[in-house]
């Protein structure tokens, strides 16, 4: 066996039906596109979503919304989560311990937000914070450190 000898199994390839080969062939005339109309017609294409006059569904159906190209997605974290690192034992925490502790991947932003107590005095470096987050971190004699802002000498 070689390749000049192969051929495919027998009845798996079927001839095509020769439309428009005249009245003989029995397809003839007008080649099965049948009487008239845009379908029997060269050229022709029906439009996408097209339901045969039917109003489309993608007409029917209320525009709403839209994807602001400017927001800034934030990753969430409370100061409770913050007090949970700070119970551990970590006095500084910036985007990279958050990372290792698995509350952030590398890619995402840090808003810190005030949602339970914070009693010890840790250095928190984000990307942003809430204005209570702030008060309740410098309350329990902490700091917030903005990621990007300029620093401020005393």
């Amino acid at each position: 066996m070689d390749l000049s000898n192969l051929k495919p199994a027998a009845g798996s390839n079927k001839d095509s039906k020769r439309i428009g080969r005249g009245p003989g062939s029995g397809k003839g005339g007008t080649s099965t596109r049948g009487h008239k109309g845009a379908k029997s017609r060269s050229g022709y294409h029906k439009k996408i979503g097209f339901e045969g006059g039917q109003m489309p569904l993608q007409r029917r159906l209320p525009k709403f919304g839209f994807k602001n190209i400017n927001r800034i997605e934030y990753k969430a974290i409370n100061i409770s989560t913050l007090q949970a690192m700070a119970d551990k034992g970590i006095t500084k925490i910036d985007p990279d311990v958050l990372q290792e502790a698995g509350y952030i991947n590398a890619t995402q932003l840090v808003k810190i937000l005030a949602n339970g107590q914070l009693t010890a005095a840790i250095e928190i470096t984000a990307d942003a914070f809430s204005a209570t987050a702030i008060k309740a971190i410098e309350a329990a004699g902490g700091k917030a450190i903005v990621l990007g802002a300029p620093v401020e000498e005393a």
